[in-house]
């Protein structure tokens, strides 16, 4: 299937292969997911930095921790680069030799690696091309998409990734296929250049090794200097292949800029609902109110909340042009006009404001990496705040955030 609607129709990579898989297996896999899952977390098998498809994770405290650390490293004066590394049909051409002695390396072995092996083999795949569809291809290669187990085998799969990155001094976060490496340096260093090539080249040979493609050409760089008034000027160089800064990149949905701003994603963020609020406001006539919220809700508050904590700590005009837009989906709610007032709207609607809602978020997630519930990267970048004199508040186990 096509991989967005805008793409060219005659270009073979914008295309998407879909495994169409039964309801039972699905259930099935879903045992499986458990067990396997259980098993690893148990004997700390699992990889701390990949966030894909594990309970408690998202890509919102993936992008939080790698957020935070990029800001720390700013704090100390330092600058940093964020590297977002793009796999060429990445799920699709999984070995599954290396996947099964992968398996067996963490302890899965005997039966449950026997199902493993007849899960994976015996699958077949068509094309379906104008109408026309070809015969049926054994698969030999690859993990099938949508289901349960894919990502689970795929994470797994790419475990040693790791390894090399951190043997280079790289710091790394992964959710499922993507991966972002990110590094703080003193902004005099003239070796940070060689550095990213040497590791790019290692990541690489590992990729090929392994049966993947490294596509440099969609991979992005993006340089956050230590102040507005330094410039970086860098340009990767990897085989015939080079790979230039960007102003801003687009990572696990929301973009970033080179100063962590958040100015395009609030601006793209704002203007993906105002249209979205255009479509709803036109069949209003035809909706009743609670059908509107619901529309609302699902199309525009649930935007305004995708990854908000990330938006903590910005000053209030630079969060303005969202809370307008909560302003006038509450109106719409209400079918009021444009200049009503709009606090009665929003307690009426149990919506916080836009600043209340990103420190609930900030506030939840510091509760989670209290209790334990939040993945343990979170918790680190936390500390217990130990007052200088003795305080009635000194047993309520209150945090601060590790900040320079």
């Amino acid at each position: 299937m096509l991989k967005k609607p805008t793409l060219n129709t005659s270009f073979v990579e914008n295309y998407r292969p879909i495994s169409l898989l039964p309801f039972i297996a699905k259930t099935l896999e879903r045992a499986v997911f458990n067990q396997v899952t259980s098993f690893l977390s148990l004997n700390n098998q699992l990889d701390v930095n990949q966030s894909g498809f594990k309970k408690g994770h998202s890509t919102e405290t993936a992008l939080l921790s790698v957020t935070e650390a990029l800001r720390i490293a700013k704090a100390a004066s330092k600058s940093s680069l964020l590297i977002l590394l793009d796999l060429s049909a990445a799920f699709d051409t999984v070995n599954h030799q290396i996947l099964m002695s992968s398996l067996s390396s963490l302890g899965i072995t005997g039966t449950s690696l026997d199902w493993f092996e007849s899960y994976l083999t015996g699958r077949s795949f068509k094309v379906a091309w104008r109408g026309e569809v070809s015969r049926a291809h054994q698969l030999t290669t690859g993990v099938p998409q949508g289901s349960v187990l894919g990502p689970l085998l795929f994470s797994i799969y790419t475990t040693s990734l790791g390894h090399i990155i951190q043997a280079h001094g790289f710091s790394y976060h992964c959710y499922a296929d993507d991966t972002q490496l990110f590094l703080s340096f003193q902004p005099d260093d003239p070796t940070v250049a060689a550095r990213v090539s040497s590791c790019l080249a290692d990541i690489s040979t590992w990729m090929k090794e392994h049966h993947l493609q490294l596509n440099l050409a969609k991979t992005e760089l993006l340089v956050l200097p230590a102040n507005p008034s330094l410039q970086h000027d860098f340009t990767i160089q990897l085989d015939s292949s080079s790979i230039t800064p960007s102003r801003s990149v687009r990572n696990l949905g929301v973009t970033f800029d080179d100063q962590l701003t958040f100015t395009d994603h609030i601006s793209k963020t704002a203007r993906s609902c105002r249209f979205a609020l255009h479509n709803i406001r036109k069949i209003r006539p035809f909706l009743t109110e609670h059908a509107t919220q619901l529309l609302v809700q699902a199309l525009v508050i649930s935007r305004l909340d995708y990854c908000n904590a990330l938006l903590a700590g910005l000053p209030a005009c630079a969060t303005k042009p969202l809370q307008m837009i909560q302003n006038a989906a509450a109106r719409l709610v209400f079918n009021e006009p444009k200049r009503a007032h709009v606090t009665p709207l929003l307690i009426s609607l149990h919506w916080l404001p836009l600043a209340a809602r990103i420190k609930f978020k900030a506030l939840t997630l510091a509760y989670r990496s209290i209790t334990g519930s939040a993945p343990s990267y979170l918790h680190s970048l936390l500390r217990a705040y130990i007052p200088t004199r003795r305080l009635r508040s000194i047993n309520k186990r209150l945090k601060e955030r590790e900040r320079a």
